[in-house]
């Protein structure tokens, strides 16, 4: 699978549960035919390679957090070297498989230090090897007053090299201005925007653009049945904009439909046996079943606005409009121009682009393809501006490729 994706340019990234082995059942047999028990799995890890039984029940306690099990999960002693070299060896095969990098799952449950040890130990070995550093991202769930932050793990990796960009939970918050909670709208996303009425690092205390990875939902928000494909257009304009805007590296859910919340326990689709189904896409947000595959990345709104983003990258967002509400507008520099309506009905303005006379496609109805658009055209007139009349709950994206 590995070289299959590379060799259609995805690159792999595993999600690595490094800081804790299983508790349920025990004793099980793994996936693979091994039995273990909670603390003792034959070849790999004993009794002695965990910490002492605690509960992690003290967030303002740094060594509670760190060292005791989070719900129940035996937590690996990675203050011990064996078991360091064990954690790495494991990153390093995968590495050499041909993995582009790796999401460190739980990471603010393991010391700093400890982890910033496991990487270098990679880093170090695929460089020796001449192989690249792979591509590493720390889920650190932040929270007010917790004695383990985000910004406690800015340096790890780069004693060896490397580096690695660190979860920003608190982006998701943005789906609650599409989902217009407690009277929020997405004109409050105008970076230079009023207090209270602006999206902007500072203003929302945010980790700097070049650490954070950045989100609307992953597998653990979903299942607190917040912005999801279960709302249609709004999750797809929320997903034009978090792609159109330059902070952060973003990040797409690719789920399966379940019952929010009552059916948050359900896994992936999968046979009597435990075994994970093969993927088979539902047609569209609306036609999800329980228990089939979403396929998010598909949707053409997400899929489209991933090529909208590489053609902007490393400009500014320029000419914002909005309508006070829940229409907004804004261009990428030259290089792209956004219009999102989240209103109930039809919205319409004459709105400046900063982007080269000429006619465009719209890259959510289709792009341009074989010289002509497939959906929406676009006209910039000679001044650069853009005059639309944008259904309830729709949007245009163009960019530099889409001029005819």
């Amino acid at each position: 699978m590995v070289s299959r994706c590379d060799a259609a340019g995805v690159g792999i990234i595993v999600d690595a549960v490094i800081n804790h082995m299983t508790n349920y059942p025990s004793p099980g047999v793994g996936s693979n035919g091994t039995d273990y028990t909670k603390y003792n799995y034959p070849g790999l890890y004993g009794p002695s390679d965990f910490h002492p039984a605690c509960t992690v029940n003290n967030y303002q306690s740094a060594a509670n957090v760190q060292d005791c099990e989070l719900f129940s999960l035996p937590d690996l002693n990675t203050g011990l070297a064996s078991v360091r070299q064990k954690i790495a060896d494991y990153l390093i095969m995968l590495a050499r498989m041909g993995v582009a990098g790796f999401r460190i799952d739980a990471a603010k449950h393991i010391q700093q230090v400890e982890l910033d040890d496991i990487l270098g130990r990679v880093n170090l070995t695929l460089a020796g090897e001449g192989k690249p550093l792979p591509y590493v991202f720390l889920e650190v769930v932040g929270g007010g007053g917790e004695a383990v932050t985000a910004y406690d793990y800015y340096g790890a990796g780069y004693s060896s090299g490397g580096a690695a960009d660190i979860t920003e939970f608190t982006f998701v918050g943005v789906g609650n201005k599409f989902r217009n909670v407690n009277g929020e709208h997405i004109s409050q996303l105008n970076p230079n925007g009023p207090p209270g009425g602006q999206f902007s690092e500072a203003a929302w205390g945010l980790l700097p653009t070049d650490k954070a990875v950045v989100f609307l939902q992953n597998h653990d928000t979903q299942h607190n049945c917040g912005i999801s494909f279960r709302h249609g257009d709004t999750f797809r304009l929320a997903n034009v904009w978090m792609l159109a805007q330059p902070y952060g590296y973003t990040s797409i859910l690719s789920s399966y439909a379940f019952d929010c919340p009552v059916g948050n326990a359900m896994g992936p689709p999968s046979d009597a046996d435990g075994w994970t189904n093969p993927v088979t896409c539902a047609t569209s947000f609306e036609t999800a079943m329980i228990g089939q595959w979403v396929c998010e990345h598909r949707d053409p709104y997400i899929r489209n606005m991933v090529g909208f983003r590489r053609v902007v990258a490393g400009t500014d967002i320029n000419h914002w409009w909005d309508n006070r509400d829940d229409a907004i507008a804004f261009s990428r520099g030259d290089k792209g121009f956004v219009a999102i309506n989240r209103e109930s009905s039809t919205v319409s303005a004459s709105v400046a682009t900063g982007m080269p006379p000429g006619t465009y496609c719209d890259l959510l109805t289709g792009g341009l393809a074989g010289g002509a658009c497939e959906g929406t055209t676009v006209v910039v007139d000679a001044a650069g501006t853009v005059q639309f009349n944008l259904a309830s709950g729709s949007a245009i994206a163009i960019d530099a490729t889409t001029r005819r």
